[in-house]
């Protein structure tokens, strides 16, 4: 599914967020999608190719053979993150390793509608996440078709999130942490906790 499919199912939040504040946190996520695919044509690229090459507006090609305006795996990865802090309306990791395996699977929030790019290690931890949902499943007798969905937070506390090998981090971690810090702008102490819990 494509970020602009899902729109017509959205239905905004009540709350008392200040509308300044909104515009901000939308401008950001903007920015960042944005500047995802303003660099897409050339990820990958060597220095000497972007210092002759000046990047100054949005363009289609490079590795992916991207249209115009489509964004990469770390834009994705963003909107997946972002999407599950406001559906649970706070950080829960397993929520956010299903909607990271949705993409993975099946483009849910990827710009092409399919997941055309994946760091390795982003893979392995996705991989390695789907095998222990299988072990999950069996240990508590929980059909596989109910696995993306469980939200018992006592069911899930059994459950082991990190599936990431020891010291293995991208630098797309970097941008994914956006949709952190502007969900908890009013507790910048979790901001800081749950920025470096996700990027685990």
């Amino acid at each position: 599914m494509k970020p602009n499919e899902c729109e017509d199912h959205l239905v905004d939040p009540r709350g008392n967020i200040d509308e300044h504040i909104l515009k901000r946190i939308k401008g950001s996520m903007f920015g960042l999608v944005v500047g995802d695919a303003l660099g897409a044509h050339v990820e990958f690229r060597p220095h000497s190719y972007l210092v002759a090459n000046r990047v100054t507006d949005l363009q289609g090609g490079g590795t992916w053979g991207l249209d115009k305006g489509q964004f990469t795996d770390d834009g994705s990865m963003a909107l997946c993150l972002a999407n599950s802090l406001v559906a649970r309306r706070g950080f829960e990791p397993y929520d956010q390793m299903v909607r990271y395996k949705w993409w993975f699977r099946h483009g849910y929030m990827s710009s092409t509608g399919s997941c055309f790019d994946i760091g390795e290690s982003t893979r392995k931890a996705i991989c390695q996440f789907e095998d222990r949902q299988k072990m999950f499943a069996e240990k508590n007798r929980i059909p596989l078709e109910e696995l993306d969905f469980l939200s018992d937070a006592k069911l899930l506390k059994d459950f082991d999130i990190y599936c990431s090998s020891e010291g293995a981090a991208g630098n797309g971690v970097l941008m994914r942490l956006a949709s952190v810090p502007l969900f908890f702008y009013r507790n910048p102490q979790l901001a800081i906790k749950y920025s470096g819990t996700s990027g685990q």
